[in-house]
């Protein structure tokens, strides 16, 4: 019994320590860049928000990166459990996509009264035109200058053939003021105030003309990270600007996880994620933009299980994560219990042989006693049935017999008693001469 309890609190309390270490707070070091970007400071705000709420799952250390680029091979060094990533960069193979944190459209406008040094002022209203031309970037990641140089490409532009010029987003207001570049490209939200205050600086001197990419299907279909989009009428920054929509190319700054991490980590985190963006719209509109993944097969960045669960509705509560281990645990102690319950009835083995061969001996005393012809003869025999009787009630507290045995071993008891005590009656009543020749009888057939 002391066995069972003790077993019985092991199960309860290794259950209750691995509930309490599945439920704990998972602290997650999210990888993001660069400084002062809009994407480290919705992750701060993600973080603090996180760490503020009241029986979280998941809190978030965030790990400041040089961008995008740096962000991807922390991850892919597992530094970091999450990252925030470009999808038109190359993706880390042990990454898998959590969320889309937001879309970046690309925009490309030309200044009013276009012109290059030494030539007449030239009107530029398409991409095929900007050969020999210079082209500002806003921000310094190369990315961008990649992504500029490709969409060249698809136009029959060399890139060897146009100057490019960056500058850091914090500083293109100014930049674009002293730089006298023939075109510019920005790439950020469609509603980026980074990109709107690019295009106002270079407005001074009246309404910009945007670049469409016209080619936008084709640059989706060659580049599969990149999708056909389009830039509202009326969306950068005034109601004319610009006055019709324009076509353009997108692509997705993702979050994304270590594939080793745990399922129910991801999901708890993903489940958080969606709850909270809301409460944070006021104070960082881009975290409002935030989206589920792609949970297709065919996801250019392959969907996380555990956030895939989410999505799905398929997350799985405690139970359903950990049911097999209980009942494995349930058989193993159950089996365990078995095996003991074996063994202790093997080391008791001797005390029931002792005990049967001692049950036996009262039967043959049942037996002697009611053809016994001598009282003394039949007062030791009682005395060894006492010495019986005590063994026996020994062998039943220390388990070695069962409740039935001790049952069957007292009714033969209780009828040895019975013929003892009738046997004495009747030599009690017998003359002494007729006692001495039944006992002289006895012992002469004996012989």
């Amino acid at each position: 019994m002391f066995v069972l309890i003790a077993g019985a609190l092991a199960i309860v309390g290794a259950i209750t320590a691995g509930y309490y270490f599945a439920v704990r707070p998972v602290t997650l070091k999210i990888a993001v860049g660069p400084a002062n970007s809009d994407d480290l400071r919705v992750v701060q705000a993600l973080a603090q928000a996180f760490n503020n709420q009241q029986h979280t799952q998941v809190k978030l250390r965030p790990v400041q990166t040089e961008g995008a680029s740096a962000s991807a091979q922390t991850l892919a060094d597992g530094k970091a459990d999450l990252a925030i990533i470009r999808g038109d960069l190359d993706v880390p193979k042990n990454a898998q996509a959590v969320a889309v944190l937001r879309k970046n459209v690309v925009v490309m406008w030309v200044p009013p009264a276009t012109k290059g040094k030494g030539r007449k002022a030239t009107k530029i209203t398409k991409i095929a035109q900007l050969a020999g031309r210079k082209i500002g970037v806003v921000g310094r990641t190369p990315a961008n200058v990649n992504l500029l140089k490709l969409i060249l490409t698809q136009y029959g532009v060399d890139p060897m053939k146009v100057e490019i010029v960056q500058f850091p987003a914090n500083e293109a207001v100014d930049a674009i003021k002293n730089l006298k570049a023939d075109a510019y490209l920005a790439v950020g939200p469609a509603n980026s105030k980074v990109t709107i205050d690019a295009i106002t600086a270079s407005a001074k001197d009246g309404e910009p003309t945007f670049l469409p990419i016209d080619a936008s299907e084709a640059i989706a279909q060659n580049h599969p990270a990149y999708e056909a989009a389009e830039i509202p009428a009326g969306s950068l920054g005034s109601a004319d600007r610009p006055e019709d929509e324009v076509k353009t190319i997108s692509f997705s700054h993702h979050i994304v996880a270590r594939k080793g991490l745990s399922d129910a980590t991801v999901a708890a985190f993903t489940r958080q994620l969606f709850a909270i963006r809301q409460s944070l719209k006021n104070d960082f509109p881009l975290a409002a933009k935030i989206e589920t993944p792609d949970t297709d097969k065919d996801a250019t960045i392959p969907v996380h299980p555990g956030a895939a669960a989410f999505v799905d509705g398929e997350e799985k509560t405690f139970l359903d994560r950990y049911s097999d281990y209980i009942w494995w645990s349930l058989m193993a102690f159950s089996a365990m219990g078995s095996a003991g319950a074996w063994f202790a009835g093997y080391l008791k083995q001797d005390e029931r042989n002792t005990n049967t061969s001692q049950r036996e001996r009262l039967l043959e005393m049942l037996k002697a006693a009611r053809q016994s012809d001598s009282t003394e003869e039949l007062d030791q025999m009682q005395a060894e049935a006492d010495d019986i009787l005590r063994h026996t009630l020994d062998c039943f507290e220390h388990g070695a017999i069962e409740e039935g045995t001790l049952t069957a071993f007292n009714i033969a008891l209780e009828q040895f008693h019975n013929a003892v005590a009738d046997r004495k009656a009747l030599l009690l009543s017998m003359p002494q001469n007729l006692q001495r020749a039944a006992t002289q009888f006895r012992a002469a057939g004996t012989a």
